[in-house]
């Protein structure tokens, strides 16, 4: 389990994120369409699975943001924001905000998501949803970068993670 914390209090989360080297764990979230995606759908791209506790937090929208405005000079590439948002409310978000570049994920209907990569956070005020951590998966589905952002109330280093890409 890794322990983070939100604005300086400890929360820990049910595991730890997939060690790099190791395949992705398979996954099937909801398409801000209603439309169940899996892992797979994405084979022979980069991800870059950008989980987040939710779209309707300061911190979430800008790295949102940022990953739309950095995918536009990616190849091979999909950037997946995942949470445990509803998908109308991840629409709504990617129309308000004008996210063209990333692709909203919702776990509601998956919660072995947060188990299977080790970001459920178990204690704490957001018991329950998904921690900020970056994860990289390359073309094979294989696990390249990850990063349990330590603090809920940081953003990820974009810069790292985006260098981990080939």
């Amino acid at each position: 389990m890794a322990q983070i914390t939100l604005k300086g209090s400890a929360v820990s989360t049910v595991g730890e994120l997939p060690a790099a080297g190791s395949p992705a764990p398979p996954f099937t979230l909801t398409t801000n369409s209603l439309e169940d995606v899996t892992l797979d759908a994405y084979q022979g791209k980069w991800k870059v699975l950008s989980i987040v506790p939710s779209l309707d937090t300061g911190v979430c929208a800008t790295s949102t943001k940022t990953f739309n405005e950095k995918a536009a000079s990616l190849e091979n590439t999909v950037i997946l924001t995942i949470s445990a948002d509803l998908p109308f409310a991840q629409a709504r978000f990617c129309e308000s905000e004008d996210i063209d570049n990333v692709v909203g994920l919702s776990s509601f209907r998956s919660p072995g998501f947060g188990a299977d990569y080790g970001v459920t956070m178990k204690d704490g005020p957001l018991a329950g949803i998904l921690s900020r951590a970056i994860v990289i998966v390359d073309p094979d589905n294989t696990v390249v970068y990850t990063e349990q952002v330590p603090e809920i109330t940081q953003e990820p280093d974009y810069d790292s993670a985006l260098q981990a890409l080939g």
